[in-house]
């Protein structure tokens, strides 16, 4: 890699290296997401409990209705985008998570913000019903049941949460391969 200056004329020995590196990069994902989320201690943004609490509130819930493993790691870390994000902070966690989870899924965490709406933006003279936009959706009762019993009372600073220790068998399963294929998969399998 001495002569390395850009990727047009590098070697494939300089390519295999890299490879090397991303799948490295890659197998440390669940490793990053949670201490992504771990941001969030200390940061209440006006509510009772912080954000970190909160994530794991709403995993410790879905972990106790033995939800599955994706869904319960999609709970774990729905809002970890708010430190990066604020104004989008749902669409950037489910394009993070997207190689990892299937549509479903997907669809719950992209569009959470706005079915969580509809318990609060009445209050601030928005409108409640925008979630309705989705109605057409096939997941859209999804979404309302996982801000209904997962993401709008996990604000309860008496709820007992499990430990983070008890989600990391599930991030790894969940996180262990990519459902969603890309050119990065193969790049990856060449290292």
């Amino acid at each position: 890699m001495d002569d390395f200056k850009n990727l047009e004329n590098a070697s494939v020995d300089d390519l295999k290296a890299i490879a090397k590196g991303q799948a490295d990069i890659a197998s440390k994902v669940g490793d990053h997401l949670i201490a992504h989320l771990s941001l969030l201690k200390g940061d209440f943004g006006g509510f009772p409990i912080d954000r970190y609490d909160h994530c794991i509130q709403a995993a410790t819930r879905a972990f106790n209705d033995k939800r599955s493993a994706e869904y319960v790691v999609c709970a774990l870390f729905h809002d970890i985008g708010d430190t990066l994000a604020p104004y989008n902070h749902a669409e950037v966690v489910a394009e993070m998570l997207r190689p990892f989870i299937d549509d479903r899924h997907y669809f719950i965490v992209q569009r959470h913000g706005v079915f969580q709406g509809y318990y609060f933006w009445g209050k601030l003279g928005l409108d409640r019903n925008a979630r309705d936009q989705y109605r057409d959706s096939p997941y859209y009762d999804d979404t309302v049941e996982f801000c209904e019993k997962y993401d709008s009372p996990s604000f309860d600073k008496d709820y007992p949460n499990l430990p983070i220790e008890t989600f990391r068998p599930l991030i790894d399963e969940v996180l262990k391969s990519p459902k969603q294929a890309s050119v990065y998969t193969a790049i990856f399998n060449k290292a």
